[in-house]
C-alpha cells in the first residue's frame, strides 16, 4: 500500500496510482459506511497484487549488484518508504487512544496490537485474540488495519531471497518465476483450507496472503520473460481492461454479499482470502495487463487512470490508508460515527492528515538529497533504531495512562472497574487482591486475607463461584468480603461461558465453554467439603447492547419469551438437576444468584464531555423495572423449577438493592452502578456488600445447622 519511491522514477506508471485510488477509496467508503460500498474491503487485495508487481519492477536497475548491496539497496528503500509515516501515525494514535479511551473488554487489545505494529507483527495479534475482522467490535481498535501492512512488511523480509535467482542470470528467471508459481499455489491451498479450519488465522497471516503478492511478482515476470505477451490488438486489449475494471466494480460493490450469510458474516471470513479474494486479484490482474501492453498504442482505459486527481489520490494512497482507520475510530470512541455530517466530517479529518503526512513527512524523507548518498547500512540501522525509539516511546504513553487520560473512568479506576479497592478500611494492611491459578482454558482465582497486621483464623467454611464474566466482574465484593468476614473464596471464571445460564447455546451446547465447565466441576468437587457454598453467578437475561453497540428490542424478546428459548431453558433444568444434586448431597449448600438489571448503552463509554453526546449513548441508562421485572420471570420461575427437584437451592437477589423505584438506574448519586450495559463497577460491588455479607453468613450458619 506504499507509494512510488523518487528513486524509481524511471519504472513511474501514473496510471498505477490511478489504480491504487481506486482500492484506497474502496476500504475508506468501506470503513467509513460499509452498506456504501460493501465489498469495498477487497481494495486490499488490489494493494497486495500491484506492491507485488511494482516492488519487482522497482528491482530491475538492481540487476548485476553483488548480493550484499542487492539486499542493502533493497531493505534500505523499503525502510525509507514505509517506516517514516507509519511511526508518527502509531505514535499519535498511542497518544489520542492513552488520552480518551479507557481500559476495557472492548480496547483489550489495543495498545498491544499498536506496540506489535511497530514491528510489523500486528496481524500476529489480530490472529491470535481471535476476533472476526468483519465483527464490529473490531472498528474499534484503532490498529486493526495495520494487518495487511504487516502481511506486506514481512512478504518483503523474504521477497528479496525468493528473487535472488532473477537477478543472478537469464536462466535464473526462469527458475524464479517457476519459485513463485509453487509459492502461489501451495498459498492459494492454504488459504482454502485455513478458510474452512481456522478462519481467523487464515486471514490475518501471511502464508494464506501470499499468493496475491506471488500474483503480482508473477505478471511482472511474465512482461519480462514473454515481452510478446503484451503485445495484443488493440480491440482484445481494450475488451481486457474494461471486462477488468467491470469485475473489479463488482468485487468493490458485492464480495460481502456474494460469500455472507446471516450469522454474522461467518461464511464471509471463512471465504477469504481464497476464493472470495480471486474477483479481484483477477481483475487487478487484468487490469495491469491491459495498462501495459501496447504500451505505444492510444488506451482510453490508461488515460482514466492517468486523470491528475486519481493520481494525486495514488501518491496520497499510503498516508490515506495509514490514517482513515484511526480516524474513524476516533469518531466510534467519541461523537460517533452515524450521522452523515459525523462521516463526513471524519473523511474530510483523514484526508487532511493524509495530506499532512504525504508533504511533510513521506515527500521529505523520499525526496532527501542527504538521505538518497547514505550508504544503506546506515539507512538501516538508523530505521531499525528509530522503530525502536517509536515502539519504546508508545509503551511509555500506555503505561502513564493514568497521568494522561481526560477519561473519568481511568482517573478514578475503584470507582469504574469491578476490581474495586485492594485495600479494606479497619483491616491494618490487610490485601485483598487474589492469586490466580489456571484450571483448563479459565482462570482460578483465590480471596483470601493477606499481609493482616492482626491474623485471624480463616472459618472452616469457603465459598466456591464459577460462571462467566459476570462471576469476575463481583472481584472487588469478594475482595472486601474475604478480609472482613475471614473466608476464602474460590472464583473460577472464563469468560463468555456461563454457567447454568438457561441458554443451552451459551454453555452446555458450545464446545468450548463445555470444557471449561467439565474441568472447572472436577477442580470443584477435588476441593469442596461439607458446609462450603457453591455460588452460581452469571448473565442469564438477554443483552439489549454490548460494549460496542445497541442490538434493539426484538433480539433479547425473541430470546427469552419464544418458543425456542422455553424448550433451551428446559434443556438446561434437566441438565443442572443431577449435578447440582450431587454437591447437595455432599452436604454443599447451592445459592443462585438472580437476575441484575440490564441496560442499552455501557456507562465507561459515555461518561465524559467528549463521548456521552453519540447516538450510542443517547438511548439512555434507565430501565423500566416492570419491564426488566417481565424479563427475569423466566429465570426465576426455572430457578423454583429445580428446587423442586433439588432440595435447599437458595437465590441471593442483588436487583432490589441496584433497582430501588420504578425505573432503575446505572447511576447512584453520580457514581457508576455499572461498568458497561451489565457487567457491575467497583462501586456497584460496594452497594451490594452488606447485602451479600448478611446473606452468605445466614447461609453459613444454616449449613452448619445442616451438618449438626
Amino acid at each position: 500500500m506504499t507509494a512510488r519511491s523518487s528513486s524509481e522514477a524511471t519504472l513511474y506508471y501514473p496510471y498505477i496510482d490511478g489504480l491504487r485510488a481506486l482500492a484506497v477509496l474502496s476500504v475508506f467508503v468501506f470503513h467509513l459506511h460499509g452498506p456504501w460500498l460493501p465489498g469495498g474491503f477487497v481494495g486490499v487485495d488490489v494493494f497486495f497484487v500491484i506492491s507485488g508487481f511494482v516492488v519487482s519492477a522497482s528491482l530491475a536497475n538492481l540487476q548485476g549488484r553483488g548480493l550484499w548491496s542487492f539486499l542493502g539497496v533493497f531493505y534500505a528503500r523499503r525502510i525509507r518508504r514505509i517506516v517514516p509515516a507509519l511511526l508518527v501515525c502509531l505514535l499519535v494514535t498511542a497518544f489520542w487512544l492513552a488520552l480518551l479511551v479507557p481500559s476495557s473488554w472492548l480496547s483489550a487489545v489495543n495498545q498491544q496490537t499498536g506496540l506489535y505494529a511497530f514491528w510489523g507483527l500486528s496481524n500476529f495479534i489480530l490472529a491470535e485474540n481471535g476476533r472476526n475482522y468483519f465483527a464490529p467490535t473490531t472498528e474499534f481498535n484503532p490498529y486493526t488495519h495495520t494487518w495487511s501492512l504487516a502481511v506486506e512488511e514481512q512478504f518483503y523480509l523474504f521477497f528479496p531471497f525468493l528473487f535472488l535467482a532473477w537477478m543472478a542470470s537469464s536462466l535464473g528467471r526462469w527458475r524464479s518465476f517457476w519459485i513463485f508459481v509453487a509459492g502461489f499455489i501451495l498459498s492459494f491451498v492454504w488459504a482454502i483450507w485455513l478458510g474452512h479450519t481456522q478462519p481467523i488465522q487464515g486471514y490475518f497471516l501471511s502464508p494464506s496472503r501470499f499468493w496475491e503478492l506471488a500474483a503480482g511478482v508473477l505478471l511482472y515476470q511474465l512482461h519480462v520473460l514473454r515481452p510478446d505477451f503484451f503485445q495484443i490488438n488493440q480491440r482484445p486489449q481494450q475488451y481486457i481492461g474494461w471486462g477488468s475494471l467491470f469485475l473489479l466494480c463488482l468485487a468493490f460493490g458485492f464480495s460481502s454479499q456474494i460469500f455472507c450469510d446471516d450469522a454474522m458474516c461467518v461464511t464471509l471470513q471463512a471465504a477469504f482470502p481464497a476464493p472470495g479474494a480471486l474477483p479481484a486479484v483477477l481483475a487487478t490482474l487484468g487490469l495491469i495487463y491491459a495498462l501495459q501492453a501496447n504500451s505505444a498504442s492510444p488506451n482510453y482505459l490508461r488515460q482514466l487512470l492517468s486523470q491528475p486527481v486519481l493520481v494525486k489520490i495514488g501518491l496520497l494512497s499510503y498516508s490515506l490508508y495509514l490514517w482513515h482507520w484511526p480516524v474513524f475510530v476516533l469518531f466510534r470512541w467519541t461523537l460517533g460515527l452515524d450521522f452523515l455530517w459525523q462521516q463526513l466530517l471524519a473523511a474530510i479529518l483523514a484526508f487532511i492528515l493524509a495530506f499532512i503526512s504525504y508533504r511533510w513527512v513521506e515527500c521529505p524523507i523520499r525526496k532527501s538529497q542527504h538521505i538518497r548518498h547514505v550508504t544503506p547500512l546506515v539507512v538501516i540501522t538508523g530505521g531499525i533504531m528509530f522503530v525502536w525509539a517509536g515502539w519504546w516511546t508508545a509503551g511509555y504513553i500506555t503505561e502513564n495512562q493514568s497521568k494522561l487520560s481526560l477519561s473519568r473512568v481511568v482517573q478514578q479506576p475503584e470507582l469504574w472497574y469491578p476490581r474495586g479497592s485492594s485495600i479494606v478500611e479497619g483491616y491494618s494492611g490487610c490485601n485483598g487482591d487474589p492469586s490466580y491459578r489456571q484450571v483448563g482454558q479459565g482462570l482460578l482465582m483465590i480471596y483470601e486475607p493477606r499481609n493482616c497486621v492482626e491474623v485471624r483464623p480463616l472459618e472452616a467454611q469457603s465459598i466456591y463461584v464459577i460462571g462467566d464474566s459476570h462471576a469476575l466482574a463481583y472481584e472487588g465484593l469478594f475482595k472486601q468480603f474475604s478480609v472482613r468476614q475471614s473466608v476464602r473464596i474460590y472464583a473460577y471464571n472464563n469468560g463468555g461461558c456461563p454457567f447454568i445460564s438457561f441458554n443451552p447455546a451459551r454453555d452446555i451446547e458450545n464446545k468450548e465453554c463445555r470444557e471449561h465447565t467439565k474441568r472447572a466441576l472436577e477442580d470443584i468437587q477435588n476441593r469442596i467439603k461439607p458446609g462450603d457454598i457453591l455460588f452460581l453467578a452469571s448473565l442469564r437475561l438477554p443483552r439489549f447492547s454490548d460494549q460496542w453497540a445497541y442490538f434493539g428490542e426484538k433480539y433479547p424478546a425473541l430470546q427469552m419469551f419464544s418458543y425456542e428459548a422455553e424448550v433451551g431453558r428446559n434443556r438446561s433444568i434437566a441438565w443442572a438437576i443431577p449435578v447440582l444434586n450431587a454437591f447437595r448431597l455432599q452436604g454443599v449448600q447451592v445459592v443462585f444468584e438472580a437476575p441484575k438489571p440490564i441496560f442499552k448503552a455501557s456507562a465507561f463509554r459515555c461518561a465524559d464531555w467528549f463521548n456521552r453526546n453519540s447516538l450510542y449513548c443517547q438511548r439512555g441508562f434507565e430501565m423500566p423495572r416492570a419491564l426488566l421485572e417481565r424479563y427475569r420471570q423466566p429465570i426465576l420461575k426455572a430457578f423454583d423449577q429445580i428446587a423442586q427437584q433439588v432440595p435447599g437451592i437458595l437465590v441471593w437477589d442483588p436487583f432490589p438493592i441496584l433497582c430501588f423505584e420504578d425505573v432503575c438506574k446505572s447511576w447512584q448519586d453520580g457514581k457508576p452502578l455499572f461498568l458497561d450495559g451489565d457487567h457491575l463497577s467497583g462501586f456497584g460491588n460496594l452497594q451490594l456488600l452488606d447485602s451479600f455479607t448478611s446473606f452468605m453468613r445466614n447461609t453459613l450458619r444454616l449449613v452448619i445447622l445442616d451438618k449438626d
